[in-house]
């Protein structure tokens, strides 16, 4: 199996199975608990239906949406997610730069394994950052001015992840950060000899946008789920997010919200987006997924702020029939990290490719020249 022969994000997904040893691989792709709400995320969407319309002139078809204030070519974006340099050996580099060629945004996780820095000058293109509030408050506040220097366009505050959820696949397969040659993780190295001399002999696991040590003296990049449970503030509330969104007075989303009410508490305490998102079914398990609550999120705010939907998009399908709810735009992380791992950033760019195209398609198909033609007619859900 090969790039050329990957032709949806399934496809994608099983070659980077191949290419990764087990514990990496089941760390992208796996949820919290039972896995509920990961498979829900993406079903939810067969609930919804596309209602087409015909006879209507689409030999120019304009993809392209706002967000966070930026004009982007296409109606979907990189999500920010951690530790790009565990999945490729060129890491955020590679994303990054296949986000700029397509014209939309990448997101970067504080967890990330390049520099707001590095990222920041690699490349032209619009930029999001995803912070998450530390009890060091200091640390939080270094990281909004860093993006600040860095021209980063937008920021968003990352709210569902107080504590680490509970990933029995990283408990089973022995899963840690760095990695690390243990008795239950040596055949999976030891089968995948290209992952592994990449990762030993090229540039060295890092997390630069975490200078912080243990109390013990221990880099904290020896556990990033010690460090999430040890430095991420559980006392994080509203007056907090509403102080980031000033600090940093620009483009400001919440990310990991799921119901009407916290969407409106976004909107009065200063934030222009909304990510409507359970970190991908990978902290509470049997929370809503995205798609589910996106209509009445819409419509309780959506004239307020931008939406977007964070969680479960495998399709261009799946992007449009969020277009039609209200969304702005959608983001996806485990699709392009499958692709990231089968082909750097190759396979980054192959996924955008394949989901530009089906985005175009279906707008085609459905008689849509624009974003703004996709609206709340053109789907139909089914009863239940």
């Amino acid at each position: 199996m090969s790039l050329a022969r990957c032709f949806n994000v399934d496809d994608f997904r099983k070659l980077a199975k191949k290419r990764l040893p087990s514990p990496i691989f089941n760390y992208i792709d796996g949820g919290a608990d039972d896995e509920v709400t990961l498979k829900r995320n993406t079903s939810a969407f067969n609930d919804c239906d596309l209602v087409p319309s015909v006879l209507r002139d689409v030999s120019s078809v304009d993809m392209s949406t706002t967000v966070f204030g930026q004009k982007i070519d296409m109606p979907l974006f990189l999500a920010p997610t951690a530790m790009h340099r565990l999945y490729h050996h060129d890491g955020e580099k590679a994303t990054s730069r296949a986000a700029e060629k397509f014209g939309t945004f990448f997101g970067m996780s504080t967890i990330a394994t390049t520099s707001i820095e590095e990222v920041g000058n690699l490349t032209s293109g619009p930029k999001l950052f995803q912070l998450y509030i530390h009890k060091d408050r200091g640390l939080t506040d270094n990281l909004v001015e860093r993006c600040q220097r860095a021209n980063f366009k937008a920021l968003c505050l990352t709210v569902d992840t107080i504590v680490a959820g509970n990933r029995e696949r990283d408990h089973r397969t022995g899963f840690t950060t760095p990695p690390k040659l243990t008795l239950a993780s040596l055949i999976s190295f030891a089968l995948h000899p290209e992952w592994t001399l990449n990762y030993l002999m090229r540039e060295r696991f890092k997390l630069p946008n975490l200078p912080h040590t243990e109390k013990d003296g221990q880099s904290i990049e020896t556990s990033v789920i010690n460090y999430i449970n040890s430095q991420f503030d559980p006392t994080m509330n509203w007056k907090d997010a509403e102080y980031v969104a000033k600090k940093w007075k620009g483009a400001f989303a919440i990310k990991g919200i799921v119901s009407v009410e916290d969407a409106k508490k976004a909107v009065d305490i200063g934030a222009t987006a909304i990510m409507i998102s359970n970190h991908g079914g990978r902290q509470l398990d049997a929370s809503m997924s995205p798609f589910d609550v996106l209509a009445d999120i819409v419509d309780a705010v959506g004239d307020k702020v931008d939406v977007i939907l964070d969680g479960g998009v495998r399709r261009g399908t799946h992007v449009l029939k969020a277009l039609a709810l209200g969304a702005k735009a959608c983001s996806f992380g485990k699709g392009y990290l499958y692709a990231l791992s089968a082909g750097g950033q190759a396979g980054v760019e192959a996924i955008l490719k394949i989901m530009h195209a089906e985005i175009k398609r279906g707008m085609t198909l459905m008689g849509c020249r624009s974003v703004k033609e996709i609206t709340r007619d053109k789907v139909i859900f089914r009863k239940k």
